[in-house]
């Protein structure tokens, strides 16, 4: 696998389109981080670590209203074969404040807004509304 956190976006995106209550997800520290965030966001219910018969996985309870998920895009912007870095003063916010982007700056991986409150920039990974 070429690029593990698109794999994530896209377990949750697929088991949010039937409708799963959690999707598991192999375990690396930064799948995990960016369960947190989130978490922290509002648009998943949990996320926690487990050991299912010898792997280490990441549990996600997905988060619906009315039938419907509550995140509705998952994009990957900075991919393997075409990384992309933004400056503090160009970090996009996402529809309009309606979403949010989860950047890797020197100091973690963080949401747009938290991260040009502390004039930091970094890698784009990943864009959700």
């Amino acid at each position: 696998m070429t690029d593990p956190i698109a794999d994530m976006l896209n377990r949750i995106r697929n088991a949010q389109a039937v409708l799963q209550p959690f999707v598991d997800v192999p375990y690396s520290n930064l799948k995990y981080r960016i369960a947190e965030i989130l978490l922290r966001q509002g648009v998943i219910k949990k996320a926690e670590k487990k050991n299912n018969k010898n792997r280490r996985i990441i549990r996600i309870a997905l988060k619906y209203k009315d039938k419907q998920p509550v995140i509705s895009h998952l994009a990957r912007i900075s991919k393997p074969g075409k990384r992309v870095y933004a400056p503090a003063k160009k970090i996009r916010l996402s529809r309009g404040g309606g979403g949010f982007v989860i950047l890797s700056t020197p100091k973690g991986l963080m949401v747009g807004r938290e991260a040009r409150k502390q004039n930091l920039g970094g890698e784009m990974i990943a864009e959700i509304w």
